[in-house]
């Protein structure tokens, strides 16, 4: 069973001045020797998604491609080809393969994906195809064989009707993209969404989950205050992980918020439900 540690990381989190700021466009946390966490430089996209990159002994898995396309402001290949250059000259042959995969199609998660076109030894899956490609028809989840390392996928619609989470047993993570992070959780479809949120509670009731890894962070420290749209600076962020109390927290906030449309606060979260 994986411990749960904190991730124990100073995130960038942009500049009052984006021109003047000197933080690298891509910032690299590894976790382990086989887990890193990647974030965007809100000064290049005040999405400043994060972004996941999974070793096994046979390939690794990138989840999501940020919210730049150009590799001039996003280096995402480069920096990816450097983490698996790196672990080559440890052992893993010059075979290696990579997966690009996502948590779902909004353009601030597959912006990046043209970058790995044509890659030798890569596959990429589209957000809009990863239902089929990973078997997900139905609410069973599906599994992604790294070599030693088999991650568990599960369609969760609600935020995006392509959305899907990863869960890594080695870590503990549980990878939710969009529909659960320290921000605004915008709902497409709000019954498919209360859906979801029922079934993130059970599965990670029967699994190891040491942290809820969502994709942005838009919330300050103060419980139930978020940033502005569109914020470039955010000196006061909370952590990005939030725990499996959170994802009970969010299904009672989802039958407390019933039929009301509109902004919704919480400690961690905001939910936003459409009319």
């Amino acid at each position: 069973m994986p411990a749960a540690r904190p991730l124990d990381v100073r995130w960038i989190h942009g500049s009052p001045s984006a021109k003047h700021d000197t933080d690298p466009e891509i910032q690299v946390h590894a976790y382990d020797e086989d887990t890193y966490i990647l974030r965007q430089n809100k000064s290049v996209d005040y999405e400043a998604p994060f972004l996941y990159l999974l070793f096994g002994s046979e390939r690794a898995v990138l989840v999501d491609t940020g919210a730049t396309a150009d590799p001039a402001h996003f280096p995402l290949r480069r920096t990816v080809d450097a983490l698996i250059d790196a672990r080559s000259a440890h052992g893993s042959g010059s075979g290696y393969g990579l997966l690009v995969a996502h948590t779902h199609g909004h353009g601030d998660h597959v912006a990046g994906d043209g970058q790995f076109a044509g890659r030798p030894g890569t596959e990429l899956v589209p957000a809009g195809e990863a239902l089929a490609r990973f078997g997900l028809t139905g609410e069973e989840p599906g599994t992604l064989e790294l070599g030693g390392r088999t991650l568990e996928c599960l369609a969760t619609p609600g935020h995006h009707a392509s959305a899907v989470t990863w869960f890594d047993p080695r870590t503990g993570f549980l990878l939710t993209g969009d529909t659960v992070y320290p921000g605004r959780l915008y709902v497409e479809d709000w019954a498919a969404f209360v859906r979801t949120v029922d079934r993130l509670v059970d599965f990670a009731a029967a699994r190891p989950v040491t942290h809820v890894l969502g994709c942005h962070i838009e919330m300050t420290t103060e419980p139930g205050v978020d940033y502005p749209v569109r914020t470039t600076y955010q000196p006061d962020e909370p952590p990005l992980e939030l725990s499996v109390a959170d994802l009970h927290d969010l299904q009672r906030a989802c039958r407390e918020i019933g039929d009301r449309p509109g902004r919704h606060p919480y400690r961690r979260f905001v939910v936003v439900k459409p009319d």
